[in-house]
């Protein structure tokens, strides 16, 4: 949310009778000279998925083939194992699975 919006929004709270006259001018006050990251990790929305995906790298040490698996394990938080079985499911399903693999293999960079 941007600093105009958010003036936005406590402008229509004063109006409303929300806030007082002090309490509006506080948080203007200290909206204009401390503004807020807008969202909690100190990024722009949507920066934080990109920043998470430009950290994804495949694995040197949890691999079978090529550290795909043990790179978006690394990533999500999750067992590599639960990996490599959404793939082999996919796979099986009309072999997206390997053709998503393969994709991975080529374009992440190695650890």
């Amino acid at each position: 949310m941007s600093l105009a919006d958010e003036l936005e929004r406590i402008a229509a709270l004063h109006e409303r009778g929300v806030l007082s006259d002090d309490e509006f001018q506080q948080i203007k006050s200290r909206l204009i000279h401390n503004p807020m990251p807008p969202s909690g990790d100190g990024l722009p929305a949507g920066d934080s998925d990109s920043l998470q995906v430009s950290q994804l790298r495949r694995s040197r040490d949890d691999r079978w083939l090529g550290g795909v698996c043990g790179g978006i394990a690394r990533l999500t938080r999750m067992e590599s194992w639960v990996w490599r079985l959404i793939f082999a499911a996919m796979f099986m399903l009309w072999g997206t699975g390997l053709l998503l693999y393969i994709l991975l293999w080529i374009f992440v960079p190695d650890d």
